[in-house]
């Protein structure tokens, strides 16, 4: 067992440490409204993804693999809100600038906001979900309860993602404070959030299931 825990906490590693969506979707949202609220979208993110490993535990995340109707629709649903996201820091990013310069900060997203936007975009990620589906099981032992084994294991996985993704966010968010010394910098750093997201929404909704 000992054997088997290893061979999968170093296959998760390598698995979370290449830059995927989580990861683009934390230094997005880092270059558009900060390293503090860029780890609340990292948090939120890892909270969807681990809604996601309770299904997959429970053998709902099956249904991901054998349907590509019910994968269709969950990847347009998150493709359509990563566009979304993307499209209003774009048009927000002078608002952006002026609300880090100004008095009234109310440009920038709450935390609570940038949360919730995590979760769902951790929600709504199919091939995550099928990640733990295809990767999960391998690591059970078959003569012990699967569903307990997985759902334990997709958490280490969740785990091991929010400390990564925190690192990709905070490094990101460092740079956007040296970019907040010009607010035209600054401006167009916001707009190069907002196009990573629109990409990856693009690069999501473009994706097959036979990817990634």
């Amino acid at each position: 067992m000992s054997e088997r825990l290893l061979a999968f906490l170093v296959a998760a590693v390598v698995f979370i440490a290449i830059p995927g969506p989580s990861v683009v979707f934390a230094v997005g949202r880092a270059l558009v409204a900060g390293r503090r609220r860029a780890v609340c979208s990292v948090a939120g993110n890892s909270a969807g993804v681990a809604v996601q490993v309770v299904a997959v535990a429970v053998g709902l995340g099956a249904v991901l693999e054998r349907s590509a109707v019910a994968f269709t629709v969950v990847k347009l649903a998150g493709a359509a809100y990563l566009i979304a996201l993307g499209v209003l820091a774009i048009r927000h990013r002078h608002r952006t600038t002026g609300a880090l310069t100004g008095p009234e900060p109310a440009a920038l997203p709450t935390w609570w906001r940038c949360l919730v936007d995590g979760v769902v975009v951790g929600v709504l990620n199919p091939k995550s979900a099928l990640f733990f589906v295809a990767f999960l099981p391998q690591f059970a032992d078959p003569a012990g309860a699967i569903g307990t084994q997985i759902l334990l294991l997709g958490l280490v996985v969740v785990g091991i993602g929010l400390v990564l993704d925190s690192v990709w966010a905070l490094s990101a968010g460092t740079a956007r404070a040296w970019f907040a010394r010009s607010p035209r910098r600054l401006a167009a750093l916001g707009a190069a959030g907002g196009v990573s997201m629109v990409g990856l929404g693009v690069g999501l909704a473009t994706t097959s299931r036979a990817t990634g």
